[in-house]
Formats: C-alpha cells, sequence, structure tokens
C-alpha cells in the first residue's frame, strides 16, 4: 500500500493562507492522525490530498505518483466525511455497492467484496436498513465499509467520529483501525480531539494556524513537545514564567515570579527570559511546609472531582495558580484552603525561551 507526500504545499482562499509550504510524508500501512483546533487547515489538506480541491503550488504524491493534477476517482482513496453521506434512498447494501459498480467491477466480485466488508464492520445483519433505520454509530460504520469496498489503498477520515456520543466514539475509533491495519491501508485521520488521535495513531501531526508545528508518536508529543502550543493542545501543562540566574552546562537555576528559584534543564543562557511547561501528574504534593529543592508553596484554591482523578488548582503567593492531579482512590483528599508544598524533578519540567508574541498569545489556539 502506498505511501503519501506533500512538498511544498500552499493553499489560499481568498486573503486567507488555509496552509502554508506543508512538507509531510505519511508512511507506508501508517495510522497517521491530522491534529489540531478548528481552522488549522487540517481538513483543508486532506481535502487536498483527496484532490476535492486543487493547490495553489506544491506537490502531492500518493507511492510514487503524482496526483495532484489527477483526478479524485484516479487516486485509490476512500474517502469518509464527519456527516456519513451515505445515500438516503439506497440501503446498506447497496451504499457499499455504489463504489465498485461505479468502477465496472463484475456482479460477483462486488456482491464479494460488500459480504466482506460489511462482516468486517459488523452490519451484515442490516443490509436492507436505509440510513435513516440506521444509528449514528452503524451509518458511520456503513460510510467506511463503503470506502474499503471500493478498493481504496488510502484511507481519509474527515473528522469521522465528530456526530457521534462519547460510547459510541471510543468503541468504533478502535474498529476503525483495526480494519485499516488488517487490511494493510494507509490512512489519515483529522480530528480536533487529543484524546482520540493519541489513542489510535502511529504518528500525529500537530497543526495551527495552517503550518505542520511537530510530528511525532503521542508518546514524543507527550514527553518531548517542541513548543509551548505542543505542550499546551497535547494533553495539559502549567506554564510558569521566570528568568534564568544561572546556566551551567545545561544546568539551569531559575527565578520564577514571587523570587522562588527552582532548577531545571535545558539549553538556555544566563539572563533569558523562560516559560517552564510541568505536567499536572508531575508535581508531588505534601501537606504543609517542607523545604526541599525544586518547591513551590501554596494553598488550594479548587478541587474538581473527575471521576479516576482528583483535579486540584494549587494558588501561590505571586498570584500564579498551577494544576495538580491525583489519582483519586490512592490517597485522602485534601480540601480547599490547605497549604501545600509542590515539587519537582528538574528533568521534566520543560523550558521554553519566552515567546515574542507573548505567552497567551503563543498557545492560543
Amino acid at each position: 500500500m502506498p505511501d503519501v507526500r506533500v512538498a511544498n504545499l500552499t493553499k489560499k482562499f481568498g486573503e486567507i493562507t488555509a496552509l502554508d509550504n506543508i512538507n509531510l510524508h505519511i508512511h507506508d500501512q501508517e495510522y497517521f492522525a491530522l491534529l489540531g483546533p478548528s481552522g488549522c487547515g487540517k481538513t483543508t489538506l486532506l481535502r487536498l490530498i483527496a484532490g476535492l480541491i486543487e493547490p495553489d503550488s506544491g506537490e502531492i504524491y500518493i507511492g510514487e505518483k503524482r496526483v495532484d493534477n489527477v483526478p479524485p476517482e484516479a487516486r485509490d482513496i476512500g474517502f469518509v466525511f464527519q456527516t456519513f453521506a451515505l445515500f438516503p434512498h439506497m440501503t446498506a447494501w447497496e451504499n457499499v455497492l455504489y463504489g465498485p459498480r461505479v468502477k465496472n467491477f463484475d456482479l460477483k466480485k462486488a456482491e464479494t467484496i460488500g459480504d466482506e466488508v460489511l462482516e468486517m464492520v459488523k452490519l451484515h445483519e442490516r443490509l436492507d436498513a436505509y440510513p435513516n433505520e440506521l444509528s449514528g454509530g452503524m451509518m458511520q460504520r456503513i460510510a467506511v465499509a463503503r470506502a474499503l469496498a471500493a478498493g481504496a489503498k488510502t484511507l481519509l477520515l474527515d473528522e469521522p467520529l465528530g456526530q457521534l456520543d462519547a460510547k459510541v466514539r471510543n468503541e468504533i475509533r478502535y474498529e476503525i483501525r483495526k480494519m485499516a491495519k488488517d487490511l494493510n491501508l494507509t490512512a489519515i485521520h483529522v480530528t480536533h480531539d487529543q484524546a482520540e488521535a493519541m489513542s489510535i495513531s502511529d504518528r500525529i501531526a500537530v497543526m495551527k494556524k495552517g503550518k505542520i508545528v511537530q510530528v511525532g508518536t503521542p508518546q514524543e508529543l507527550y514527553l518531548q513537545p517542541s513548543s509551548l502550543f505542543v505542550a499546551h493542545f497535547i494533553g495539559e501543562s502549567n506554564f510558569l514564567e521566570g528568568s534564568v540566574v544561572d546556566s551551567s552546562d545545561g544546568e539551569l537555576k531559575i527565578e520564577l515570579r514571587g523570587g522562588v528559584k527552582v532548577d531545571a534543564v535545558g539549553g538556555v543562557g544566563k539572563g533569558e527570559r523562560v516559560v517552564l511547561a510541568i505536567r499536572p501528574e508531575i508535581f508531588a504534593v505534601e501537606v504543609g511546609t517542607h523545604r526541599r529543592k525544586n518547591t513551590l508553596r501554596g494553598k488550594i484554591d479548587k478541587i474538581t472531582f473527575e471521576g479516576t482523578f482528583i483535579r486540584y488548582v494549587i494558588r501561590f503567593e505571586s498570584q500564579d495558580s498551577a494544576v495538580v492531579i491525583r489519582p483519586s482512590l490512592a490517597e485522602t483528599w485534601m480540601s480547599i484552603g490547605t497549604e501545600v508544598t509542590l515539587s519537582f524533578e528538574p528533568e521534566k519540567a520543560h523550558v521554553f525561551a519566552y515567546p515574542a508574541a507573548g505567552l497567551m498569545e503563543e498557545i492560543s489556539v
């Protein structure tokens, strides 16, 4: 099955630059996600790969074939829309057979393919049902089956789970990945849901304002974010501003707002203004005041129970705050107003130079 490459791809709609000189390589048989906030250009990129719109400049390759001037039907792709886009006057069976018939497969071959994909999506018993007789989850399965039945080598999915409720969405996302893997397809999945992308993707491209800001595995994006935006958009981070007061071989002493000094690791120099990004689960929390290295003292300002974990908001004397996440069954709950000490290991805090445009602008979606 093919890999997918785009080179120097640009697309504008009037004065709006939807994609700005995009370069990306999606590997053969990879389940790849395009992730980002609404309006970042991910759906535009998917539609360009599909041939539904044309680029202003740049090149698109599927396998070794350049396809930016090739019509959609000649690209060997299957496209699954967010809105399902099933033919309402056709049964599930007729929807699935539509692609093979359009491609002039013989009837026996078309029916064999239809049987196989309906069995794969576990809807063989509903082949006579019309779309309005199916649940949202069933309609999405039929939409995927229709794309697969047409002999697609590359599966493109545009927010395919966006209209489903949370429980069904969680179930179907794994089914779609399994189908793609079982059929050795190259799949490109557009979503704004980070949990969805992190749970099913081999790799993810994080996009912002028409650009790709980082590509990596879910683990790489979470543990090694390359920018403040990625640290904010993938998972959750606390951002603490400060300045480097000492730097030696990558070991930093940083003075945070409020005068608290902490140790960190990074490639910035003495005197530079920085932002520390610290994941909520990184902090160790102790009741009371403790004298340790890398400590921040404050009071619990807010508590939220979220099922498997408890979210604490800690307010410091500097009026900065931090979110701390603790397992809900692993400890005795603390209460609002309790004085606590937070601590963290220096190498687990990500250090970024303070952005010229300001922190809030940098992390905005």
